[in-house]
Formats: structure tokens, sequence, C-alpha cells
């Protein structure tokens, strides 16, 4: 290990060992009930709940695997992903927010979200409260996965070290953090960490251009590349067994690929998913009061649109200064590192990769955190143990924190693992499986249990089938998954719930009380 490499490994240490701090600093608190480790007490402000939420949404994507698309292939495909997020961060805050923490409170002061799911039906049998729980505790794991790619791709890009050994030392350091503190610090640390995305972000990109010669420099550079800068076109990299070929030190494109309407449908799409996003739905019930929500939806919108637009703006300048450094799909998402470690000095560009390492803690912990809760309040004590007390609760929690991490370790084994691919397959699966049943629980007194069960499982079912099944026809079929089960879901709770029983006096009752603010 060289003296940069040293300077590095220092500067992230200080970060690692404050993120530490915190959670030791909340232990205590965190460990009094379950309420509070799973959901704060309520006692979130609007500051933390807003960038709280959004750090723990975005995860090392944004700083990787963003920027990596708009590196390998243009901006049209992260252009507009980036849009369909930044329109459904701003409408899940307007719409969602104040009507579930209003809800959660009037459904038994719920403290998850599959306790709220079944507590909004009044279920005796808790087949709402599994059926969810098992589908947070899949698709979080396979979200926990992607944290874990980033943790391994950063530390071995870094150091020079074997990915593995690096993957699992970013697991075990997750694990540990996570539980120590739980919600509130989970929350708390999310909050500095989603200051350090930014100013990473907002640093990198103001460095690259310098560096670059100023915006019009970057845009001369990469402008010739076919596609590249086209919103309804793509750059198609000329690849032999996925390498991108280079000629003469300049990397070869073949002609721009067209980037129909829908394509721009499907990544538009992205923005359904956040309805049914736990990690962000969680804050809405979390916060101390329902007033200070419209304060929160400016801070998390604001915050969203200039990271994603800087994030993808990287990916551009990355590709204009170091056009030939990343020849495959999965390198390109190391490109926030190689301008961070080219262009700055050691110590700084230490304290800046704590940036990549904010976000993947602020997902990871969040994803660790809400998939143990699944099990260990829902499963265990809704259902298998239900005079569990706190104690074992917490307890039933932590060795969940454990088997979660190693199964995210397992399938973060592949260090040729795109992370924008992980991602993109688990926000589908929770968009479609719990973003129609939020918006119908929440909006239309008219859909009960059955619609509620039927929308969850069709959701979720179809996720897989249109990734492994439809998907891989091509063609008019090439649709982001999201879309197409948010659809079927949509269609099933709503066919189901007409074609049975309405639901009873006392579920509309308290759904008008909730509609009226009371």
């Amino acid at each position: 290990m060289d003296s940069n490499q040293i300077k590095v490994l220092i500067a992230m240490s200080i970060y690692m060992a404050a993120v530490i701090c915190i959670g030791l600093a909340f232990a205590k608190r965190a460990s009094q009930s379950s309420e509070n480790y799973f959901l704060g007490g309520r006692s979130l402000g609007p500051w933390v709940t807003a960038m709280s939420a959004e750090a723990s949404d975005m995860s090392g994507w944004l700083l990787m695997g963003l920027p990596g698309v708009a590196y390998w292939c243009g901006i049209a495909d992260a252009a507009w992903t980036a849009i369909g997020l930044a329109v459904g961060t701003y409408i899940n805050w307007l719409i969602v927010s104040k009507r579930l923490r209003r809800y959660s409170i009037k459904a038994d002061n719920s403290v998850t979200l599959p306790e709220f799911f079944s507590n909004r039906y009044h279920e005796n049998k808790k087949v709402i409260m599994t059926i969810s729980a098992v589908f947070i505790l899949i698709f979080f794991t396979v979200y926990a996965a992607s944290c874990l790619v980033t943790c391994g791709k950063l530390f071995s890009t870094l150091f020079g070290a074997p990915y593995i050994p690096m993957m699992i030392l970013g697991a075990l350091f997750v694990l540990v953090y996570t539980i120590l503190g739980g919600f509130l610090a989970e929350s708390a640390s999310d909050f500095m960490q989603a200051i350090v995305m930014f100013v990473a972000l907002i640093c990198i990109v103001v460095v690259g251009t310098v560096s670059a010669g100023g915006i019009s420099s970057v845009i001369e550079n990469v402008k010739d590349i076919p596609g590249f800068l086209e919103m309804f076109g793509m750059a198609a990299p000329v690849t032999e067994g996925g390498v991108q070929q280079v000629s003469n030190g300049v990397p070869l494109f073949g002609a721009p690929e067209s980037y129909s309407f829908i394509n721009i449908c499907s990544t538009l799409a992205w923005g359904l998913g956040y309805f049914g996003m736990p990690q962000v739905l969680l804050r809405f019930m979390a916060i101390r009061s329902e007033r200070e929500l419209t304060s929160s939806r400016r801070i998390a919108t604001v915050w969203v649109v200039i990271s994603l637009s800087v994030a993808v703006f990287i990916g551009v300048v990355g590709r204009s200064l170091f056009p030939t450094a990343l020849t495959t799909s999965s390198e390109a998402e190391n490109i926030f590192i190689i301008l961070s470690t080219n262009l700055l000095p050691a110590l700084l560009a230490g304290f800046i990769m704590a940036g990549i390492l904010a976000a993947t803690i602020s997902s990871s912990d969040s994803y660790l955190l809400i998939a143990a809760s699944a099990f260990s309040k829902n499963l265990f004590q809704g259902l298998f143990k239900k005079d569990a007390s706190d104690k074992q609760v917490m307890l039933v929690s932590r060795i969940t924190l454990l088997l979660i991490t190693l199964a995210a370790i397992v399938i973060a084994l592949d260090e040729n693992s795109v992370i924008f691919t992980l991602v993109s397959f688990a926000w589908a699966g929770f968009g479609a499986t719990f973003g129609p049943f939020v918006l119908f629980s929440l909006f239309w007194k008219r859909i009960n249990r059955n619609g509620a069960i039927a929308g969850m499982v069709g959701g979720g079912f179809m996720v897989f089938f249109w990734n492994l099944v439809v998907r891989p026809i091509g063609g008019a079929f090439d649709i982001y998954e999201l879309l197409p089960a948010f659809i079927f879901s949509s269609l099933c709770i709503i066919v189901v719930s007409l074609l049975t029983a309405p639901p009873s006096d006392a579920i509309k009752r308290e759904f008008e009380e909730v509609r009226a603010g009371k």
C-alpha cells in the first residue's frame, strides 16, 4: 500500500469512526423498546426525515450506478431514469406522506409497514402481514447485496485488494453498525451521509469540469460519440466479449441505437417505485408531526433533483476526461472513483470516497433493519410467538440481521455484478408489490382484504415473470418490469375487490376518519 492509499484509508477510517460513534450514541435509547429500535419513537424532525429518506433510498448506485450508465452509453438512459425518480419523489411526498403518517397511527399505532397493512384491514389471521414480510425479506436481501457489491468494488479499486474479502469487510462494518443503533442511529447518520453524498457529487463535478477546461470542453470532447448526448438515442460501444474496443487511444462506438417511446416509458416508470419503497415510507411514519412533512417534501425534492442531475453529468465528464479507462459496463460504475483518485489530493479523495461509503451505508442499514423487523416483529412476534417480549423481539431481530447479511454476501460474490441491474430488480419488486397496494389502501375506500392480497401477490409475481420470461423476448416486450407489474397489480386490486364482499363498516369508518384528518 503506497502513501496515497494510506491517506485515503485514513480519511475513510475517520468517517467510519464517526458513523460508529453515532451508532453508540443511540444504542441505549434504541434498545429501550422495539418501537424505538424500528421507528425511533416517531421523533424525527423535518430535515432528518427528508435527508435520511433520500440517502437511504439512493444508495451507492447514485454515485456509481447512475454515472456508470451515463459513461457507458450516454445520457438518455440515465437522464430519463433521473427524471422519473425526481417526479416520483415529489408526488410521493405530496400525496402519500401525510395520509400514511396519519393512517399508521389510526391503525393501532403501527410500527412497521407489514403491521400497518395488517391493521389497516383488521386482520385476525395475519395473511397480509406474512406475505408483505416475506416479500420485504426477499427484495431487501437483493438490495443489500447491491450495497455489498458497491463496498467490494470501492475498496478493491482503491486499494488493489481482492474483491471478495473487501466486500465481506464492508458487510461486517454495516452489520455491526446496524445492530448497535437501530432506526434512530440509522436516520441520524443518514442525515450526515446525505450531506456527505451531496458535497461529494458537487466537488467531483466541479473539479472534473474545471480539469476538462469547462462545460464547453466537456461537451466538445463527447459530442462526436454517436448518440451520446441525445435524449432520443443511445451510444452503442463496440464490444468483443463485453469489452469495449479501442483504436489508437479512441474508444470505438457503432451507430447509435434509437431510444423509443417504450424506452422512455420504461425508464420514467422508475418513479412509480417510490410508492412502495419501505425505507422511504417508514420516514413518513416516523416524523414527529404531520405538519412538518411539507418542509420535508421541499428539502427532499431539491436534494434529489440536484443530486441526480449532477450524477448523470459526472458520467459525461468521466467519458470526456478518461475515455478509455473503463471498458466494460461493470467497470464503468467506477468512474466516480477514477475521477476522485486522479483529480484530488489523496487525503481529500479519501473523504470524497466516503461519499460512496455514505451512500452504501445509508441504504444497506435501512434495508437490513427493515428486513429484520419484517421477520422479528411481524413473523416471529406476529405469528409464531405472540407473547414474545421486547427483548426477545430485539434478539431475534439481531440474529435475523446476521442471516440476511450472510445471504446478501452470497448474492454479492460475483464481482462482475452490475449495481444498477441489482438495484433495478429490487426497486421493481418493491414498487409493484407495495406501490399500488399503498396507494389504494390510502385513497380507495372500496379496497378489501382480498384485493390487497391479490395486488401484492400479483405484482410480486409479475416482476419475476416479466424479468425472466417476457422481457428477454425483446422488441416491444423489452419494458422495465416495474411498469407492467405495477399495472397488473392495480388491476388485480380493482377486479378482486369489486368481485368480493366490501370491507366492513368499521374499516370504512376508520378510512373516513383518516381522510377527514381525525
